[in-house]
């Protein structure tokens, strides 16, 4: 038998446990979607300037966000480890770090950016229109109280995720998105608050989303839980364990969002017309990286147990299937899209200029995300889960400033090419990113890497 097929009898999971963990997380992913996308066409009312400054905002807190998002992925790396080696007390520890170390990181964060929310905002995107500016200060100081609760949810949904359950996360989720929706009518229209009514909406629904997690995650019954929110204590050797993932991540993801940040910055010397264009392309696109961004969480859990019990062949296989499935998600959701993009983006209250923009964006998305956007997301976290967090660091970085910095400049400035040549770069990052990944799975070097 082929080292690399195991006998299926033997499997550590079967199909079934692979639909209860995934559907969720697509559930869930595609709500996250699509509340983003609501949130746009509810602050689409107050006009373009409302969704720019919303936009600009949305992608300075991505960075921040991505700083602990990135302890949540080593903290459930680890956690999953442990389980597959079935030491459970460990796996414990584990989460009581990644739960501590998320809320430290997040206050930090909140106390530092809060007072200098505005000359961040002109600091990276430059001269921009004072309503433009004005707008974006007031959503962001919403969102930067927002990050505590953010980060433990984001910290107890990774954890109930490295014990297979997605179901949990996906049913918090749901309580949340209909919050924010039904608290977006409220303050948007009913109070008439604008751009402050999203973000108090978003507020408020990130701290009811965090006491219900912190409530289930103590749990007992559960195979992980925090038997005491108020003894939490640092346990140094297991953040360091959490570390060799989250830092790597946290760079990897950093430096990710900063190069984002860098090209929109190209796109506001084009107009508003532009930025709002490049604004709903991106939430409108991301619908089709739904399945592989699920499917990336669920390899954590998957990958994890399978490496934390040395069963590389049981890791590699299921690798392969996942990957797989990626690209059947992601094609059966790009054609219909395709084909709709006019419609679609009618529903938001653009200008001519900027739905002609946007159609375009997403169309050209549709054909590269199917064929090069799997192998470039949804393999390095296979890779991370199995410790390899290092190796999908430096081609990260390394494909980032070559060329969705430095390709989208190109084409977008020097030879003229606008928004497009900006999308046109990201996807030429995405080639790379997925010719280093795939090689780097396929020959097998994550199973050298050790981290429990």
């Amino acid at each position: 038998m082929n080292q690399a097929e195991p006998d299926r009898s033997s499997h550590m999971f079967d199909r079934r446990f692979l639909v209860t963990l995934i559907i969720p997380l697509v559930i869930e992913q595609l709500l996250a979607v699509s509340i983003g996308m609501a949130d746009t066409v509810m602050v689409a009312r107050v006009g373009e300037s409302a969704v720019s400054a919303i936009s600009l905002v949305d992608a300075i807190t991505v960075l921040i966000v991505t700083l602990f998002a990135a302890f949540a992925t080593g903290g459930a790396v680890v956690a999953s480890q442990y389980l597959g080696r079935k030491d459970v007390a460990s796996a414990n520890t584990a989460a009581a770090q990644l739960l501590l170390l998320s809320l430290v990181v997040s206050t930090l964060l909140l106390v530092i950016c809060m007072p200098i929310r505005s000359r961040i905002i002109s600091w990276i995107f430059g001269a921009i229109d004072s309503e433009v500016l004005a707008f974006g200060s007031t959503y962001f100081l919403y969102i930067l109280a927002s990050l505590p609760f953010l980060a433990t949810y984001n910290a107890c949904a990774a954890l109930f995720r490295s014990m297979g359950n997605s179901r949990v996360s996906l049913w918090v989720s749901v309580v949340m998105n209909v919050l924010n929706i039904g608290g977006n009518a409220y303050f948007i229209y009913g109070v008439k608050m604008g751009v402050a009514g999203a973000g108090l909406s978003t507020l408020l629904s990130r701290v009811i989303g965090a006491v219900v997690m912190l409530n289930l995650i103590t749990n007992p019954s559960n195979v992980i839980s925090i038997r005491s929110i108020r003894s939490l204590s640092w346990r140094p050797e297991m953040v360091k364990r959490i570390l060799r993932i989250g830092v790597p991540n946290g760079i990897e993801s950093s430096v990710f969002q900063i190069g984002k940040l860098m090209v929109q910055g190209f796109i506001t010397v084009f107009g508003t017309a532009s930025i709002a264009a490049n604004a709903i392309s991106s939430s409108v696109t991301s619908f089709i990286n739904i399945p592989g961004g699920a499917i990336g969480l669920a390899s954590i859990t998957i990958i994890g147990q399978a490496v934390g019990a040395r069963r590389h062949d049981e890791a590699f296989y299921w690798g392969k299937r996942l990957l797989l499935l990626s690209y059947m998600a992601m094609g059966v959701l790009a054609v219909p899209l395709y084909f709709l993009a006019p419609t679609v983006v009618k529903v938001f209250n653009l200008s001519a200029e900027a739905r002609e923009i946007s159609v375009i964006v997403i169309r050209m998305t549709m054909v590269a995300g199917t064929v090069l956007w799997s192998p470039a997301f949804a393999i390095p976290n296979f890779l991370r889960a199995a410790g390899d967090a290092k190796y999908t660091m430096g081609v990260s970085m390394f494909s980032m400033w070559a060329f969705r910095v430095g390709g989208s400049y190109a084409l977008a400035i020097g030879l003229g090419w606008g928004v497009y040549g900006v999308w046109i770069g990201m996807y030429f990052d995405w080639l790379c990113r997925g010719v280093f990944f795939t090689q780097r799975f396929w020959r097998r070097k994550w199973q050298t890497k050790t981290l429990i």
